[in-house]
C-alpha cells in the first residue's frame, strides 16, 4: 500500500467527500477517486459506499482507517527519528572512564551533553586502561577516557588530549617529609613503594621505574594495587609511599600528602578516544562538548 494512497483514503474518510478530500490534498477529485479505486482493487473490498448524495465508510473501511492512521503516524515518527539520529539527538552512548582521572568532571560533562541531547541513553563504565582497550576493540563502548594508546593500535582510533597530568610523590601525613611541597625523588630511595599495578598501566609503571633509576635507585615495591583508591588508602594507612598522577588527590585521600617531584617533568595525558570508523553522530557530538571543556578541566585538575 502506497503512503500517498493511504493519505487519500484517510482524507476521504475524514470529510466523507471526494471533492473535499481533493481540496484538502491540493489535487483534483479524479486523482482521489483513482487512489480509492486502486486501494479497493488491491484489497478486494469496498471501502466506501457511494451514491449521488453521500459517501459513507464500510466496516472494512473502518478497520483500514485504524491501521492506516497508525501506519502514517509511524511513518512520521520514523522520519523524525531519522533526522534526530542524523543530528546525534537520539540513540545510545556507552562511555568508559578512569575513575581516578575523571571523577571530578565526568558528571558535569555528561550533564552538559544531556542538556542538549536528552533523548540519548547514556551508560557510564568505570574501567582500567586495559579494560578500556578491550572494550573499545570489542565495540562494547563508544568513547573512552584513558591514557595514550599503544603505538600498535593507536592508528585505529581518534584521540584528543583532555588535560595533561604530572607525576607526584604521595606520603602519609605523619611522614617525615610531609612538611615539604617539593622533594627530590632520591629522598625516597629507602622507602617501601606502593605502585599502581603494571598490567593496568604499562606506561605509567615503566616511567616511574625509569625515573627512580635516574635518581640512583630501584624502588622497593611492596604493593601493586589495581585501583588508585586502594593506592592512596594504603599510603594513608602508613604502608608505604607512592608515585602517581596528581589527579588521584581528587579521590578520598585524607591522610595523604602530595608533593611535586623536582626535575621530573613527565607528562601524563588523559585522552578521549573513539574508533576512526565510528561515524555515530552521538559520539561526534559528545566529543565536541568534551573538547570545548578542556581548558576548564585542565585548570581544575592543575589546582
Amino acid at each position: 500500500m502506497d503512503i500517498k494512497i493511504l493519505k487519500s483514503f484517510i482524507t476521504v474518510a475524514k470529510y466523507k467527500s471526494f471533492s473535499a478530500a481533493a481540496r484538502e490534498l491540493h489535487t483534483v477529485q479524479p486523482a482521489v477517486s483513482r487512489h480509492i479505486s486502486a486501494l479497493e482493487n488491491e484489497l478486494g473490498v469496498n471501502l466506501f459506499n457511494r451514491n449521488s448524495r453521500e459517501v459513507s465508510i464500510t466496516e472494512a473501511g473502518e478497520q483500514l482507517l485504524k491501521d492506516a492512521t497508525a501506519i502514517l503516524s509511524l511513518t512520521e515518527h520514523a522520519k523524525t527519528q531519522v533526522k534526530l539520529a542524523h543530528n546525534g539527538q537520539v540513540g545510545t552512548l556507552n562511555i568508559a572512564y578512569l575513575g581516578s582521572a575523571c571523577l571530578s568532571f565526568m558528571a558535569t560533562l555528561v550533564h552538559a551533553y544531556r542538556s542538549q541531547f536528552p533523548q540519548v541513553h547514556i551508560t557510564l563504565f568505570e574501567m582500567t586502561v586495559t579494560e578500556q582497550i578491550e572494550a573499545l576493540t570489542d565495540e562494547r563502548i563508544d568513547v573512552a577516557f584513558s591514557r595514550p594508546l599503544q603505538n600498535s593500535i593507536s592508528d585505529e582510533f581518534i584521540s584528543h588530549n583532555i588535560y595533561i597530568d604530572k607525576l607526584v610523590a604521595i606520603v602519609n601525613t605523619n611522614h617525615q617529609l610531609a612538611d615539604k611541597q617539593t622533594i627530590n625523588l632520591a629522598q625516597l630511595k629507602d622507602e617501601h613503594f606502593i605502585l599502581f599495578k603494571r598490567d593496568e598501566a604499562l606506561g605509567l609503571f615503566d616511567e616511574i621505574i625509569i625515573r627512580c633509576k635516574q635518581a640512583g635507585f630501584s624502588p622497593n615495591i611492596i604493593s601493586q594495587p589495581r585501583h588508585m583508591q586502594t593506592l592512596v588508602t594504603e599510603v594513608a594507612a602508613g604502608l608505604g609511599v607512592a608515585i602517581g598522577p596528581y589527579c588521584i588527590r581528587k579521590l578520598y585521600s585524607e591522610g595523604c600528602h602530595f608533593m611535586t617531584l623536582d626535575h621530573v617533568d613527565t607528562q601524563i595525558p588523559l585522552q578521549i578516544q573513539y574508533k576512526k570508523h565510528n561515524h555515530s553522530a552521538t559520539v561526534r557530538a559528545f566529543a565536541e562538548i568534551a573538547l570545548m571543556a578542556t581548558n576548564e578541566i585542565q585548570h581544575d585538575m592543575a589546582n
